[in-house]
């Protein structure tokens, strides 16, 4: 009896040993768990997080905090002053989504100055400017042969910002038309914009324009001096669309301009049209051409 006791004691010990084990293990895998995890999760935030100084650029960064809104230059024979209303076009073309008053910025415009061959100070001055206008005006649609009518087609209304608009004014040249069927498609199941079938944004404004409408134009108007009247103009081709992206349509006005650069629809277009082949006319948020 005695040695069944004894047996007893000795098994409820060796359980107790064998749970307060279990348990350490336990807690161990789970202390060692708990910190993997923390870790993986600090290495993919670091990884994720873009890089928004750069001490070295301090100083650039702070000359073009200035400059955005001040520096004046000249295009289409009007003085313009600040390059704001060019962000976005601005940090695609140096490849940087940083803040455009950031160091961090400033370094990726460092990189980009030292490639175009200019002085890659980091400071988005008038030369540096001048330098994107004309690599985004050589980027643009060379020809300007009007297009015949066999490489026209009749858009149907519900395509266009004014469904009204006459038929010899809804034609687009068959492979642009094509690529801005395909670019809107996207647009529209992209989530993050959040399209209604009601909305207007991406809606063609105007298309393919003769020489001798643009002629009558002209003549109604010889004082207008806008672009929608130029004696070249890429409308000829069918190839260049005006699409609505938000504010007062073609108003070239900066207040205007300020508004449509800074919606989802235009945002959207920077980021994606030229998959479609598509690219801008800087100086009208509106205007984009098909270059394939």
């Amino acid at each position: 009896m005695k040695n069944r006791r004894v047996h007893v004691v000795l098994i409820v010990a060796t359980l107790v040993v064998v749970g307060i084990a279990v348990s350490a293990a336990s807690l161990t895998n789970h202390g060692q768990a708990e910190r993997s995890k923390t870790e993986r999760t600090v290495k993919m935030t670091d990884r994720s997080r873009p890089a928004e100084t750069n001490p070295a650029f301090n100083a650039a960064s702070a000359q073009n905090v200035t400059l955005r809104n001040e520096v004046t230059w000249t295009f289409g024979g009007k003085q313009q002053r600040g390059w704001h209303l060019y962000d976005l076009l601005i940090g695609k073309t140096v490849n940087a989504e940083h803040d455009p008053l950031s160091s961090a910025f400033a370094a990726s415009l460092s990189k980009w100055q030292k490639k175009s061959g200019l002085n890659s100070s980091g400071v988005l001055d008038q030369n540096t400017l001048m330098a994107m206008v004309s690599q985004w005006q050589r980027n643009r649609l060379k020809i300007r042969t009007p297009a015949t009518s066999d490489q026209l087609f009749l858009a149907p209304s519900s395509d266009f910002y004014d469904p009204s608009r006459a038929p010899e004014l809804r034609q687009v040249e068959r492979k642009t038309y094509e690529a801005y069927k395909e670019m809107v498609a996207a647009a529209h199941a992209d989530p993050a914009l959040d399209l209604s079938s009601k909305d207007k944004y991406f809606k063609i404004i105007s298309s393919f324009r003769s020489p001798e409408y643009q002629a009558e134009l002209r003549r109604k108007s010889p004082n207008a001096g806008s672009a929608g009247l130029a004696v070249n103009s890429p409308h000829f081709t069918g190839r260049a669309l005006d699409i609505y992206v938000g504010g007062s349509p073609v108003d070239t006005n900066d207040s205007n301009r300020a508004i449509q650069v800074n919606t989802p629809a235009y945002r959207w277009l920077v980021r994606n049209a030229e998959r479609f082949g598509f690219r801008p006319y800087f100086y009208e948020p509106w205007h984009w051409e098909f270059v394939k």
